[in-house]
């Protein structure tokens, strides 16, 4: 796909300018925002495809942008933040946040979450019936998963979470998230037995699941489904 519209809300000068560099040198397209206001503003008259949004901001606070673009607009956040803390990792992917980058951050950091956010972005786009990542593939009318040309034996609640990470492939899904999409709840006993789904799954198409190749966990926050590359196919 073309190389997107992105939008950098940041309100550190110097920060602000080498993520634009980077997007310039890399042949992105980019407009900027140094507040809150502006940043609405931006992304409700512009339309961009991504937004990289710094959560402190002098005039708001960047999780309360993401609930107001999120009233109208599906479009990719990553945050990127100094705030390590899981609370605010959680509370940012809660509001709609759609990757949490943790400041200082690389460059090749930053370039890698935006291929992953454009690789995402693609498969949302087509809305196949068919989802194929390396050698798993999901059928989602029949209700099928396959590993290796093999169909893999899930109960329901396993496909279900597996369904649920595919069809946000690259996006970091908290636990809260899941239990709601899965339970309709978010107590804590929900999230125990997510644990314990989400460990009979692995089994079920990992190789390795000390090393897994197809979900990610994000201690403290939840998990994600990694794009596997064509090589490792």
């Amino acid at each position: 796909m073309n190389k997107p519209l992105v939008l950098v809300v940041e309100d550190d000068s110097a920060v602000r300018n080498l993520m634009s560099t980077t997007l310039q040198t890399h042949s992105y397209k980019y407009i900027t925002a140094a507040t809150g206001e502006s940043a609405i503003m931006q992304a409700s008259t512009q339309n961009p495809d991504i937004i990289l949004l710094d959560l402190g901001l002098p005039d708001m606070d960047g999780v309360e942008i993401i609930k107001k673009v999120r009233t109208w607009s599906n479009v990719p956040i990553i945050v990127i933040s100094a705030r390590s803390e899981d609370t605010d990792k959680i509370a940012a992917l809660d509001a709609g946040a759609d990757d949490y980058l943790t400041k200082p951050f690389s460059v090749e950091e930053l370039l890698a979450r935006l291929r992953v956010t454009m690789r995402r972005m693609g498969n949302t786009k087509q809305e196949d019936a068919i989802f194929i990542n390396g050698n798993l593939k999901i059928d989602y009318s029949a209700g099928c998963a396959y590993l290796d040309g093999n169909e893999l034996h899930l109960t329901p609640i396993e496909y279900k979470i597996l369904s649920l990470l595919s069809r946000n492939i690259g996006k970091v899904l908290t636990h809260t998230f899941i239990t709601k999409e899965i339970w309709g709840s978010t107590l804590e006993s929900d999230v125990s037995s997510l644990r314990v789904f989400m460990a009979t799954l692995r089994k079920k198409i990992e190789k390795n699941t000390e090393s897994p190749q197809y979900i990610q966990t994000h201690v403290g926050v939840g998990y994600r489904m990694i794009k596997v590359q064509e090589s490792e196919n």
